[in-house]
């Protein structure tokens, strides 16, 4: 089946954040587009007013007539679509062209020159930032983000005026082995997904057969220290970066009054005074990737420049709600234990005289088997630990693996205690007056509550 072909295109998890930017590209290809997600969300209200059909329980009855015709419709499904889901076998039995996300986001992009940032934490910010710094300038490029830009409200930009795109790589299920980068930045390699990958030379493995992947043309800029042995091919042009060393990095970093501001220095030219719009440690390293990849495609320093500053980061990435003398409030989507730890510093730099609280629900009963003493260092580094149950996602329960193993292994320094889930805004309206700094942390539906903390927390 060809793209050019298809008439209607069916999503199985439409409302995940990888998936909905593909639901926005056919839709804007004048496809019809319908699918099923397991619950609503503000960004599936967003898909439905655009023109997606979307429901929210199995029911094969719920299908459109015009996703019915196995010719002339695809169907596209995350990896996170469980085994036995009732649509998904109708579609199996009956025939249909089924293809993972990553495989149609690699058909999309194959004729284009893709801008890919790949790497455990850090890829959602330097490919959205990427993104807003190639689009801002004369350059321009279109963006499959995993992420909504603060800048564009959506994680999918369009431009028919550049061949360039900027996509996150996902390493989950190994989906960034269907991309052929032009540019590929590495961001870290920290292991995780050890329930597909197994263990940590594997992990390490998918991401030197992504670099064996960028075009013979094309450039590899990889994060100091990284374990990640790279084979490109013949032609590939190969850098490194961090915010001390490396072919890319930062010089004379000042941070105060609020403002990250530095040098930054590049064999592709150097560029004085870069403001980070998010002024957040961890962005000076995002912001060197970035701003490389945005060089070699030809953006200029004033672009580069301005585009930094303007930059107004991704929803769910260190992303303020509330920012006063008295008050913060800040969500952040970390759910990996170097992810935490890098949020911690981050905070802990800008708020130093503050008293930071953090609400943390673990992410997956796998990856807190596989990394509780790791997640429980992390939060270490806070003052208060509120801890809430595991959100499965798309797992089942693991016998023994509770919060509590995070839990029993945090400082005994550390202010520590756990909630349920449902008890997260009563507990944050009893205790409202003594928050400084509050941070909600993970991958979880806690976000979902976070307009009705800042509301509490105004009060």
């Amino acid at each position: 089946m060809e793209l050019k072909d298809i008439k209607s295109v069916y999503f199985l998890g439409a409302g995940g954040i990888g998936m909905s930017a593909l639901v926005r590209y056919f839709l804007r290809e004048g496809k019809v587009v319908a699918g099923y997600d397991r619950t609503p969300s503000e960004l599936t209200s967003h898909l439905i007013e655009e023109g997606a059909q979307l429901h929210f329980e199995e029911n094969v009855n719920a299908i459109p007539q015009e996703c019915l015709d196995k010719e002339s419709t695809l169907v596209v499904y995350t990896p996170a679509i469980p085994k036995g889901h009732k649509e998904w076998e109708y579609f199996q039995t009956e025939g249909f062209t089924i293809k993972k996300r990553a495989e149609v986001l690699g058909i999309i992009t194959r004729d284009k020159r893709g801008v890919c940032a790949a790497g455990t934490h850090g890829k959602t910010t330097t490919s959205t930032m990427t993104a807003h710094l190639l689009h801002q300038s004369h350059v321009d490029c279109a963006a499959f983000l995993g992420g909504i830009s603060k800048n564009y409200k959506s994680n999918l930009i369009v431009t028919d005026k550049s061949d360039l795109v900027v996509i996150e790589a996902d390493e989950y299920d190994r989906s960034f082995l269907q991309l052929t980068p032009y540019v590929a930045a590495i961001t870290s390699a920290d292991p995780d997904h050890l329930d597909i990958y197994g263990n940590k030379e594997n992990y390490l493995e998918a991401f030197a057969q992504f670099t064996e992947r960028i075009r013979p043309d094309g450039y590899l800029i990889m994060h100091e220290g990284l374990e990640v042995a790279p084979r490109t091919q013949p032609g590939v042009k190969c850098y490194t970066y961090g915010r001390n060393s490396g072919d890319f990095h930062a010089e004379e970093i000042r941070i105060g009054n609020g403002t990250i501001i530095f040098d930054y220095i590049s064999p592709l030219g150097d560029i004085k005074d870069i403001e980070l719009g998010v002024p957040v440690s961890i962005n000076i390293d995002n912001g060197i990737a970035s701003m490389a990849m945005a060089q070699i495609c030809g953006a200029t320093a004033e672009e580069i420049r301005r585009g930094m500053k303007s930059f107004a980061g991704a929803d769910r990435r260190f992303d303020f709600h509330i920012k006063s003398d008295t008050m913060v409030l800040l969500s952040d989507y970390a759910h990996h234990p170097d992810e935490i730890k890098a949020c911690a510093e981050s905070m802990k730099a800008l708020y130093s005289d503050k008293k930071i609280s953090v609400i943390f629900q673990p992410h997956l009963y796998s990856r807190t088997s596989d990394f509780y003493k790791e997640f429980a260092q992390s939060l270490s580094l806070f003052d208060e630990v509120i801890l809430t149950e595991i959100y499965p996602a798309r797992e089942l329960p693991i016998p023994g693996v509770t919060s509590e193993l995070i839990f029993d292994h945090i400082a005994p320094a550390v202010q520590k205690s756990m909630c349920k889930r449902s008890e997260v805004l009563s507990i944050i309206k009893e205790n409202k007056e003594k928050y400084q700094v509050l941070i909600v942390l993970g991958a979880g539906d806690l976000e979902s509550d976070i307009h009705n903390i800042a509301n509490i927390l105004r009060s």
